[in-house]
């Protein structure tokens, strides 16, 4: 069974680099045109479940491929950010190097935010319970930091080793069965959109 991972669409925060977390902003026109150019890859892909982030911006996307009814899971959402919810990219750089190096490592956690551990352990939750629930492959309409987390939890690639996936693409995880202590990477980063390697999460 495949496990397909679909980032949502550019956000307008995206497009400005600031770190949304669990904090909503509504999909940009790039956005809404990434969903829709992914939605005939997401027919043909044949999900035999469709879940999503309770999210507005995956909410949105998971509307705009095609499947509006599908239950949304909050353990599929975003990493909470804490104080750096809403901060740009380059402020973060330019005053707090190395904490946002740490933090992109999964080893520094801001105030009042989620740590990467607990984090992890959620995604994970959420995605064995979705595997174990569909006969079929599985798509999930998710965020950068939970494909990061799926991908250190399920193939042992640490946060510090991926680097971000481009809105409106997808990731394909194999397992053998739902129980399966880990996966293999049928793809990462896949999609009709070129990677745009400014965009932050």
């Amino acid at each position: 069974m495949r496990l397909i991972l679909l980032r949502h669409g550019e956000t307008r925060w995206n497009a400005e680099q600031r770190l949304q977390g669990q904090d909503n902003s509504e999909l940009s026109e790039r956005g809404i045109r990434q969903a829709r150019q992914f939605t005939p890859y997401a027919r043909a892909l044949l999900p035999a479940q469709v879940v999503s982030s309770d999210l507005g911006r995956t909410r949105q996307t998971v509307e705009i491929i095609g499947y509006p009814d599908a239950p949304s899971d909050a353990r599929l959402r975003e990493l909470d950010m804490g104080e750096w919810t809403g901060r740009t990219k380059h402020d973060l750089i330019c005053k707090q190097p190395e904490d946002y190096a740490a933090w992109r490592a999964g080893t520094f956690t801001p105030a009042r935010g989620e740590t990467w551990r607990s984090f992890r352990a959620r995604v994970a939750d959420g995605i064995r319970d979705w595997l174990r629930r569909t006969e079929g492959d599985l798509l999930a309409v998710v965020h950068g930091g939970v494909v990061r987390a799926a991908c250190d939890e399920f193939l042992g690639l640490p946060p510090s080793r991926v680097v971000p996936v481009t809105p409106g693409t997808a990731t394909i995880l194999s397992f053998a069965s739902p129980d399966a202590p880990d996966a293999l990477l049928e793809g990462y980063n896949i999609g009709s959109v070129v990677p745009d390697l400014a965009v932050a999460d």
